[in-house]
This record gives C-alpha cells, structure tokens and sequence, in this order.
C-alpha cells in the first residue's frame, strides 16, 4: 500500500513541480517585482525600520483579532519551522549545495510575492459572525475578483485543508520525534526498539498541547506565538552563527560549493547528484515549503491584524521571506556545510543531519539543545497552520461551527505523524504545498494591479 501511494505521489510531485510550475511561482514573484517597481528591494530598509519598530510597540488588540506583532509571530510561528531545519538539510542532500542558491533566488522574488499576498489579505478582509477577522487568499479571490472566480477559492481552501494535515502537522511532529530519539540513542539513553513507544507517548503529549492552544482561539494563538517565537528564533541564530564562527576557514569553500553547485552539481556532490534542474527543483520547493511566499498561508494569520493599513502590514511580509530563508535557512546550510559532516548526497535526509552538524562542532551534548529547539520550532508551526487550516475549512463549509472539531482532529493527527516515515511525509507535504499555490498564483496575477494601486497611494501619503 505504501508502495502505491509513493509511487502515485511521485507522479503528481513530478507534475506540480515541474518545469511549468517553477515558470509560475518564479514568474509570478518575478511579475510582481516588476510591477511595483522591485519593491521588495527599494523599500528594504522602510521595511526593517517599520516591522522592528512595530515589534517593539505594544498594544491590545480588539476583540476577534490580534497585534500586528502577534499576527506577524503567528505567520513566523508557520515559517520558521523545520523547513528551515530539515528541509534545508532535505534540500542539500537531493539536489546538492547548490539547492540554496535556487532558495535564495525564489526568496528574493517570494518577498515581493508574500508583500502582494499580506496587503491583498488585509485589504479585502471580513469579519465573521462570532466577530473574528479573517481573510487571506479565499477571501480576497472572493471580494477582489468576484463571483466568476468563486471556484479558485474552494479550491484553495479544499487544498489548504488537506495541506495543513501533511505541512502544518504531521511532518513537524515527525521532526520533533527525531530529534528526541536522536539526542537519547546518542547518550544510550533508550535503544532503537524502545522508540515506537516512545514516539507515540510524545505524539499524545503533543495532541494534547496543541488542543489547549488552539482550542483558546485567536487570542491565545497570538499570546503564545509573541512569546515563543521571538525566543527560539534568537537561540537558534546565535548557536549557528557559533558554529559558522568556529569553521570560519571553511566559509569562502561552502559559498563556492553553494554558487558553483547550483550550475553544476555533480562537480560537488561526487557525481551523486548530476541535475541542475534537480538542485532548482529541490530548492524552489523547499524553500516555499519554509517561507511560504506564493502559498498565501501567512497573509491567513496577517488578516487578523488589528491594523487599517494593508500595505504597512505587508512590509511584515517582505520582513519574513528575509528573515526566514536568508537568514535562518542560509545559518542552517552552513552549520551543515561548515561543519565538515558526511551529507550522504543522493539519500533522503532531515533534521538529524542539521543536528549532526552542530554536535560536530559543539560535541555530542549539544545535541539535547537541538532537540530542544526543533521542538520549540516544530511546535510553534503546527500552532500557526492549525490556524490557517480553520480559516480554510470555515470558508468551505460557511460556518464557525466546525472550527472547533476541526482543532480536535487536528491535534489527533499529531499522534499519526508522529509513527510515520520521514521520506513519504515530506514528498506528500510537497505535493500539496504545490497543489495549494496554484489557485493563489492566478489570483496574485490577477489583482496585482490592485497591488501596485494600494502600494502607490500608501507612499504618496507617507510622502505628503
């Protein structure tokens, strides 16, 4: 049955992303990028300025929303998760170092996309019957293209619930059991047949968790995220920016093998693996698998800001792609890189091999800490897409009534992705990532007109 469901989603994978669908998510970041001007780059620093600076403000939000500081760590808490960790590591052991390269181009145009997607959700936002605000691509397919456009919006929303079960859950909870099993098998803390039970006991205490977060709705999604986010973010920084310190001589050699890797390869990885389009293929989708640009999940969390400026809030969104890939996943590259460990290039890998390359370098205690952080990360994003996967099944079924059970099956699920296969969960998790961009592209195409018209009369009265 295994062999079944591998083989038919490797028949879909192959399909989303292939050579069409980097031309969409690279030519629609491209598209943007050029209609605003390249954006994401002449605003770069009012960006930093205005979300650090709003970080740092505190306020109360109204009823039914959030901060725009707990909307943007709830959209991070999504992001800056074990894509960052074992997908970098997926990433470089498919398609060879040169996989960061093709991450770092479809996060400069992702920037530009995920601003698009931010502003659009804000501005055309509702509130639903119990008061909440809520919007994100659903909702401005349907309040910016109209009725003719209704389908694209099921469709997301269908995609997005389906989504949400292999991305937002299962696959973080497997990279949180990894973790663990990895730091006691290290000390002989338990041995390897001791572990399934082990796994499922962490599954259960996970469930548990994630049921009291979510089931306390918004406002408690929001006071955990502020709280986590900022913390394990910074922990993780600082430790792989120790890394990088302490293998600095093997710095100049990683970049060479990241840029020269992506055109060739073979050149870097023994001959084990040979496809440039491999390397792009693996590090367009892992690095939307991280940030999210052209997915349009964050802008899910961005709607329920508590702000009337849909084009300030996007500057989170600019603020996040930056954050995420070009400084978190790119940390993440190097202390496997720099760390000097064997890659194993051709093989599947995930957050074992990211551990590997700080216990490498700090010794085998580290690797408790590592643990401790991929939980937090793990954890913080199933917190964050528990979210978007209510906002979607709310607007298939025009209800707030099965948000409710919808939180219960969704911790359930923890349980379950937590017992699986590493391999499988991730192919599955790419297919629907890809499934789930292609209704958000096309509206993305089509209102970024209405972009452009929002971003420009924002700075005429910024200006004035």
């Amino acid at each position: 049955m295994v062999e079944i469901i591998m083989a038919v989603n490797n028949a879909v994978n192959n399909f989303i992303w292939g050579v069409p669908a980097m031309i969409c998510i690279l030519g629609v970041g491209m598209f943007l990028s050029i209609r605003t001007g390249f954006l994401q780059i002449r605003k770069f620093p009012y960006a930093i300025r205005t979300t650090i600076g709003r970080m740092f403000r505190k306020k109360d939000a109204s009823d039914g929303s959030m901060t725009p500081f707990q909307a943007v760590c709830t959209a991070l808490a999504a992001t800056v998760g074990t894509g960052n960790i074992a997908g970098v590591a997926g990433a470089i052991a498919i398609g060879g170092p040169g996989a960061i390269f093709w991450m770092w181009c479809s996060a400069a145009f992702g920037m530009c996309t995920k601003f698009a997607e931010v502003t659009l959700a804000v501005h055309f936002r509702e509130r639903n019957k119990e008061g909440d605000l809520v919007g994100g691509p659903m909702y401005y397919i349907k309040n910016g293209l109209g009725k003719k456009w209704q389908w694209l919006a099921f469709f997301y929303s269908l995609f997005g619930v389906l989504t949400v079960f292999g991305t937002g859950n299962a696959t973080q909870v497997n990279t949180i059991t990894t973790a663990i099993d990895t730091a006691l098998v290290q000390y002989n803390l338990t041995n390897r047949t001791a572990l399934s039970m082990l796994n499922l006991i962490i599954g259960i205490f996970i469930a548990m968790l994630v049921a009291m977060v979510l089931l306390g709705g918004v406002k408690r999604i929001g006071s955990v995220t502020e709280k986590l986010v900022p913390f394990m973010a910074l922990f993780y920084v600082v430790m792989a920016l120790g890394v990088v310190f302490l293998n600095i001589r093997n710095v100049p050699a990683v970049f060479a093998s990241i840029i020269g890797g992506a055109f060739s390869p073979k050149a870097f990885t023994g001959g084990l693996v040979g496809s440039m389009f491999l390397s792009l293929k693996k590090g367009v989708s892992r690095g939307i698998f991280s940030n999210e640009a052209g997915l349009g999940t964050g802008s899910i969390a961005h709607a329920c800001a508590d702000t009337k400026k849909p084009v300030k809030q996007g500057m989170f969104g600019i603020f996040e792609v930056f954050a995420d890939t070009f400084v978190i996943c790119t940390l993440t590259a190097l202390v496997i890189l720099c760390s000097g460990v064997s890659v194993g290039y051709g093989k599947p890998a995930g957050a074992e091999l990211t551990i590997s390359g700080f216990t490498a370098t700090y010794g085998g205690w580290f690797s408790v800490f590592t643990a401790v952080a991929l939980c937090c990360f793990a954890f913080s994003t199933i917190i964050g897409w528990g979210l978007y996967g209510a906002r979607c099944i709310e607007y298939l079924c025009s209800s707030e009534k099965v948000v409710r059970p919808f939180f219960v099956v969704y911790s359930f699920v923890t349980i379950l992705g937590a017992t699986m296969e590493l391999g499988l969960l991730w192919d599955i998790a790419d297919t629907f990532n890809g499934l789930m961009a292609i209704p958000n592209l096309i509206a993305l195409f089509l209102l970024s007109g209405t972009v452009v018209k929002l971003a420009k009369e924002f700075f005429e009265k910024e200006k004035a």
